[in-house]
């Protein structure tokens, strides 16, 4: 079986893949990652391993059972594989635990106000007391977790000893409660959710149903003294909405990974912001350059691609396939 990788890959990484997949598979490393250069491997390959691959490239892929994206975001792959229902897509949870802890970072930050102090010491003021930069305690305040998938799931487990109340809302809940959540919530009574939250981390996928989730009137359930952290997309969050509540006092705070244009013109100065408001104005923001999923050169968060190129190696099913009508 033959897996074709759709970009320049690293020696440490080929030697990593090659020595976990299954006797009998052959890994391919193209020198680049264009069209032109992948073209003549596509034929034969079973399995292909990248994060955007042309249409061109798929037609050429008679034998193509899966198509692997090593992190978890497929909502730009979605419309392009509609048009080839014969293809498994699945993606890979291998960043949630670096994403988790990135959210728990955010949250800290914000709480403790530590941009704040840092400004105050970079420009030489010692000791300024609390005044603007006192801290807000986690003790005894109710995280939500929006979304309860693998990053989720992390974060309550980072947050779990630290005397917080831990709730969350997904699409649909069934079955038992996990023992970690104090209570759990459908989308159906997000709002129910939300005025429950002290503090909200936002995990949710980018799919119809989850932009615009959160609105003016979402937030304003959260008050001025809500921190909202957001590691899952930027669109689930109405941008004007979240910048005219923390502008205007409506919101407490902010930790941003996930942005609206990720393909930001530079300014008059050659400045390059990916978002359509100020955000960097603010004091009350913590900005982040979409790196939740830091460090790539991690190797153990290969594990779910290696484990699906060898599911179908020995013709099983893969592992966390992607529903193309749901969106994730």
């Amino acid at each position: 079986m033959k897996v074709l990788f759709l970009w320049e890959v690293p020696p440490d990484l080929k030697e990593y893949i090659s020595s976990k997949v299954e006797p009998g598979v052959e890994c391919i490393f193209p020198p680049s990652n264009e069209t032109e250069v992948l073209l003549p491997y596509a034929g034969e390959a079973e399995v292909m391993v990248g994060w955007r691959p042309s249409r061109e490239l798929l037609n050429s892929a008679p034998s193509l059972a899966l198509f692997q994206n090593p992190g978890v975001g497929v909502q730009h792959l979605i419309p392009l594989f509609r048009e080839f229902p014969g293809i498994s897509l699945a993606n890979s949870h291998g960043n949630t635990y670096f994403t988790a802890q990135h959210a728990v970072a955010l949250l800290l930050a914000l709480s403790n106000k530590i941009l704040v102090h840092h400004q105050h010491m970079a420009g030489g003021n010692w000791r300024t007391g609390d005044g603007e930069g006192a801290s807000i305690p986690l003790r005894d305040r109710t995280v939500g977790l929006l979304g309860f998938g693998s990053i989720g799931n992390w974060v309550a487990q980072f947050l779990s000893g630290w005397r917080v109340e831990l709730i969350a809302c997904k699409r649909n809940i069934s079955g038992e409660k996990p023992p970690i959540l104090k209570d759990w919530y459908s989308v159906a009574d997000l709002h129910g959710f939300l005025k429950q939250s002290d503090f909200l981390i936002i995990s949710l996928p980018q799919t119809t149903e989850t932009e615009g989730l959160i609105g003016e009137e979402e937030l304003n359930l959260l008050g001025p003294d809500g921190l909202i952290v957001n590691v899952g997309r930027g669109p689930v969050i109405c941008e004007e909405a979240l910048f005219e509540s923390l502008s205007g006092g409506k919101l407490g705070g902010a930790g941003i990974d996930v942005w609206y244009d990720y393909e930001p013109v530079p300014d008059g100065s050659g400045k390059k912001y990916p978002y359509n408001f100020p955000f960097h104005e603010l004091d009350n923001v913590v900005l982040s350059p979409h790196r939740a999923a830091s460090p790539f050169s991690d190797l153990g968060r290969w594990g779910e691609v290696i484990e699906n190129i060898n599911r179908v190696a020995q013709g099983k099913t893969p592992l966390n396939l992607v529903d193309r009508d749901l969106g994730y």
